[in-house]
């Protein structure tokens, strides 16, 4: 891979890891309309761990409040955190229906559903739940009043992240929004729930790089430039949503999931995807 590459790639996986515009769709689409090889195993760990590691950072202190707190410990200073000491034990619930059905679906969505048409439709398909969210949504709950249903519904909606085009945030925040959650409030539950999801991810990718025969050297600079690159625009990424939703709606992205679907569908009508 040239560094160009490296760049572009780690660039639109921190990006739109953590905006709800789906980084599985750009990511697949990228290569195919610049005709560039597939990245290979090796750089999707790389963009996986970058995103894992800016969404811990960037709530690092929500982090570890949250597992003290869920242990019994009494540490941090967030005043929501601290009015909801189950959060971490609703995040792993949460968490549940993405691992069983990751572990269940893997080699099925990898290949049935990796399709330039089946990732416009639910570009398109996303940002009208995304839409209705925003209309039935009365966002009047904060994450201190997230419960098991919360938890249980949301972490239900991440299992459609599997499938190219969803946008796993997009998807989780709309959960949130039908549950009442003020937009922050969903925004920041769909984040910290996103980590156990992308590190299991990650961790599955390494075990089939061990089985293919482990890393390679040639790639290793590429992989730590992937990492860096992703994990500070995927922080870059979550800051930006996080103040945007405290004022503004989903609408912009809305429009621009729908646009790019029809791009992607057009586009699919016309050229025929590698993975086809």
């Amino acid at each position: 891979m040239s560094l160009l590459q490296v760049v572009v790639l780690a660039l639109i996986q921190g990006f739109t890891e953590f905006l709800p515009i789906s980084s599985s769709a750009h990511l697949a689409l990228a290569p195919w309309l610049l005709g560039w090889k597939d990245q290979g195993l090796a750089f999707d760990i790389a963009l996986h761990l970058g995103t894992l590691l800016a969404v811990i950072v960037y709530f690092f202190r929500d982090w570890v409040q949250i597992l003290v707190q869920g242990f019994g410990g009494d540490f941090g200073y967030d005043p929501e955190l601290r009015r909801n000491r189950s959060l971490l034990w609703l995040l792993a619930a949460g968490t549940l229906p993405v691992g069983v059905c990751g572990f269940l679906l893997k080699s099925y969505i990898e290949t049935a559903l990796r399709s330039p048409y089946v990732i416009g439709v639910m570009l398109i398909g996303v940002a009208v739940i995304m839409e209705i969210s925003e209309r039935a949504g009365r966002r009047h709950r904060g994450i201190d009043h997230v419960n098991m249903i919360d938890a249980a519904g949301i972490g239900l909606a991440q299992v459609l992240a599997l499938i190219p085009g969803t946008s796993r945030s997009g998807i989780t925040i709309a959960a949130g929004l039908f549950r009442n959650l003020e937009r922050p409030a969903a925004a920041r539950f769909s984040f910290l729930l996103s980590a156990p999801a992308i590190g299991g991810a990650a961790v599955k990718a390494l075990m089939d790089l061990e089985s293919a025969g482990g890393l390679t050297a040639e790639v290793r600079s590429a992989m730590l430039i992937g990492i860096a690159v992703s994990a500070v625009s995927g922080c870059l990424a979550i800051g930006f949503l996080v103040r945007y939703l405290r004022q503004r709606s989903l609408r912009f992205f809305v429009w621009y999931r729908i646009i790019f679907g029809i791009m992607v569908l057009a586009l699919a009508g016309f050229f025929r995807h590698p993975a086809e």
